[in-house]
């Protein structure tokens, strides 16, 4: 059910509640004017409170009344006091005392003449006999009755019992209220939650659609706001991703690109020095091995990327293979630096390689764990120059063994660092343009290194160097 329909079902109950209310409260009042025109109950409590002196005093001497002549002399003068006459008979009707000198009958008939209520004690010429138990004191047993007459202007005094007209004129306007009141949450509802729902709606269809542009702001900082801020970070994290993926389709053709056109170059060379020796240019085996030199360079340069391609193209597909051994890590380490660094010294860089390896065994991939450390050293030498230098230390941390690789090299920029393991991103170029890579080879690395359940980071200072910090658990 959507929310307006559900809002109009429940403010027409919540109207017709309110009429209910209003008609109930109307009709109660109206009894009660009613049951105070003839408000029996209440007039006995009252008629109650002026005769209790009487009904107490009888209570206490009840047994001395009907002989004591002084007893019945006050009883008299009370009795004229409240304006009220008294009978005073015991429980089979027999009259003990009466205020009432004239009356010469020794009984009443207790069946008709004890009324109760004002109803049946009502008498002509407006006057209310009115019955109530005398009961004992000690033995809380009734011993007789006490009936009070007295003039109908006696038990109704003049206070109105009508209903007061700002009474119901107060019912109403909180009725009126109550309706406004009910009226004004729901246009709230319909303005602030359903039409702000239908807003989310439309822009929800505008990023269904890619347009990320649309902006949709909310100043009111409440749920409904919370909500608009959610989906205006939903929206820029789709943007960002949906942009992210464009540039890595992008990038992803300009590697194929230029893979190809760098492929095409040792190619052509290749070919091109193995048609002369063919051709026999080559008059001295000197020149031969000049020519061999070349082509082998061009081969590894093909090589290697071929390797890359391959390795992307295994990334992609989530088959990058890593096959653990327990391995003991000097061993590993010592075979993957010593000819790394003989590598890295042919190029006039100095290679620091670590004073200690810790021999501590490991699950590991070596021939992997050669790649994540070939590449990293590689990246070092890109941003280095002939009297930089190259450092790798290991060493036991928390549970890992941490291998450090850090250089003295030009260092990576502010701008590049949150995009420095992404596929297919080279970064603002620092190096020389025979040095440039795929963008691939990072990405590899922490993958290599999340598969063997390790972690890698790095550290950057532009023109003061870059340090890459492999931690991989120890068993």
């Amino acid at each position: 059910m959507y929310l307006k329909d559900w809002m109009r079902k429940w403010l027409i109950a919540g109207m017709t509640c309110l009429i209910l209310l209003w008609g109930c409260g109307a009709g109660m009042l109206l009894t009660h004017y009613s049951r105070q025109n003839n408000a029996s109950e209440a007039v006995i409590n009252q008629v109650r409170l002026q005769v209790n002196a009487l009904r107490l005093y009888i209570a206490e001497y009840h047994k001395q009344i009907p002989y004591d002549l002084k007893l019945q002399q006050t009883l008299k003068s009370m009795a004229q006091d409240q304006q009220v006459s008294l009978l005073y008979t015991n429980l089979e009707g027999k009259i003990l005392y009466d205020t009432l000198e004239e009356n010469t009958r020794e009984n009443i008939d207790v069946n008709t003449e004890l009324h109760y209520d004002l109803y049946h004690a009502k008498e002509n010429h407006g006057n209310y006999s009115i019955a109530f138990p005398i009961v004992d004191e000690t033995t809380n047993i009734q011993v007789g009755n006490a009936i009070f007459t007295m003039p109908e202007s006696e038990i109704f005094t003049q206070k109105s019992y009508a209903v007061p007209a700002s009474l119901f004129i107060m019912m109403t306007v909180i009725f009126l209220i109550l309706c406004f009141l009910l009226f004004l949450l729901a246009k709230k509802i319909r303005t602030n939650m359903i039409g702000r729902v239908h807003q989310l709606k439309e822009y929800s269809e505008a990023i269904l659609k890619g347009n990320y542009e649309n902006t949709m702001e909310y100043t009111t900082m409440d749920e409904i706001g919370e909500v608009y801020a959610m989906f205006d970070q939903m929206r820029m994290e789709i943007m960002h991703h949906s942009r992210r993926r464009d540039e890595q389709e992008q990038a992803q053709k300009e590697l194929i690109s230029t893979i190809s056109h760098e492929l095409k170059t040792p190619l052509t060379t290749l070919t091109a020095y193995i048609e002369m020796i063919r051709e026999g240019g080559c008059r001295d085996m000197t020149s031969v091995m000049e020519y061999v030199e070349v082509m082998h360079n061009n081969a590894l340069k093909m090589t290697r990327l071929t390797e890359d391609l391959l390795q992307h193209a295994l990334q992609e597909l989530g088959q990058i293979s890593v096959t653990l051994t327990e391995q003991y890590s000097k061993d590993i380490l010592t075979r993957i630096l010593q000819p790394v660094g003989h590598y890295v010294r042919s190029t006039g860089v100095v290679f620091i390689e670590p004073e200690h390896i810790p021999n501590v065994l490991i699950h590991v991939d070596a021939n992997r764990l050669e790649q994540v450390i070939t590449n990293l050293i590689s990246n070092a030498l890109k941003h280095t120059s002939s009297g930089d230098s190259i450092r790798v230390d290991t060493v036991l941390e928390h549970g890992h063994l941490k291998i450090t690789i850090a250089d003295t090299g030009k260092g990576i920029l502010p701008q590049d660092l949150p995009f420095v393991f992404d596929r297919y991103f080279k970064g603002t170029s620092r190096m020389k343009p025979e040095a440039a890579g795929t963008g691939l080879g990072l990405s590899i690395c922490k993958h290599i290194i999340e598969a063997h359940q390790g972690s890698i980071s790095f550290q950057s200072v532009p023109d003061q160097g870059t340090v890459f910090y492999c931690f991989i658990p120890v068993r």
